[in-house]
């Protein structure tokens, strides 16, 4: 793969998707919106997949790469969408189930994609290829909400669409991808000479951390919405926060509520870049990375 090919990625599919936009904005053309969809949700995932490729992973080959990207995205949503279809119900704790059921199907599809290339065995070839994994599910999963979105009450909800497809790109970099790149690198430095997997303590430990940061992260609307009504309230209600909002909300607790959300999502990021960060600076083949 060429280097810089990333770049031109970036700056070629953020132009189409303008462009996609705006003669869908101005046709009102619904056969658009697939494209629309697609380019939207894959564009940001396929950047920074091909990025780190480039980056740190240029003698994995393509082929492993594509596998992780586009059949570990696949099977990682149709696992955690049954998983969590016959494991889940609804409860305070359902956000640490989506955490624990995603981030294990992830690890698993990594396992089963690198099963034949017992060659693969250090922190930052799984970095690599488990962030390739997390940023393919963030794709398919990215182009479920889209189109959810788009699905108005009355009609096409183009605003909607475009809204959550901003949002869901500005947000890729630092969920699936980042989250399934730090357990990947765990997973396959502590593989076996053989190439069998070894769930070692450490192993066990980088999951569930994953697990816990992802819980943190879907979770923080809820959560943002209760501190909310502690601060101002002292009668808690939990009707309300059991709803996932604050009815008719003063300005004060919509400032609350926005610090809140947004500065959760910050320090979780900040979590896993420092954690990321700290096993780089303990592998030596990341220090000699040109």
């Amino acid at each position: 793969m060429r280097r810089g090919l990333w770049k031109h990625w970036l700056w070629i599919g953020l132009a189409l998707w303008l462009l996609t936009a705006g003669v869908t904005w101005a046709t009102k053309n619904s056969t658009l919106l697939p494209t629309l969809i697609l380019l939207g949700s894959f564009l940001v995932p396929v950047t920074f997949a091909m990025w780190a490729y480039e980056r740190h992973g240029a003698g994995l080959g393509v082929h492993v790469l594509l596998s992780c990207f586009v059949s570990g995205g696949v099977l990682g949503v149709l696992g955690s969408s049954l998983a969590e279809y016959f494991l889940l119900h609804p409860s305070v704790w359902i956000f640490l189930g989506i955490g624990l059921i995603e981030e294990a199907v992830k690890l698993l599809v990594l396992m089963w994609i690198l099963r034949r290339y017992s060659r693969i065995d250090s922190a930052r070839a799984g970095a690599v290829l488990g962030g390739a994994v997390g940023f393919g599910f963030a794709a398919f999963e990215s182009s479920g909400y889209a189109f959810n979105a788009a699905l108005g009450l009355h009609g096409i909800d183009l605003r909607a669409l475009l809204q959550t497809e901003i949002l869901r790109g500005v947000l890729a970099p630092f969920g699936h991808g980042l989250w399934t790149a730090i357990a990947g690198a765990v997973l396959v430095a502590h593989r076996a000479p053989a190439g069998r997997f070894r769930l070692t303590r450490t192993v066990v430990g980088a999951y569930l951390g994953v697990s816990l940061l992802h819980a943190l992260w879907d979770a923080m609307h809820s959560i943002s919405v209760w501190l909310v009504t502690l601060i101002t309230d002292d009668r808690i209600d939990p009707g309300p926060f059991s709803g996932g909002y604050i009815p008719r909300p003063t300005e004060r607790q919509d400032h609350l509520f926005t610090l809140f959300s947004v500065g959760g999502l910050v320090l979780i990021t900040l979590v896993a870049l420092a954690w990321g960060h700290a096993m780089a600076r303990r592998d030596p083949a990341w220090r000699n990375t040109p």
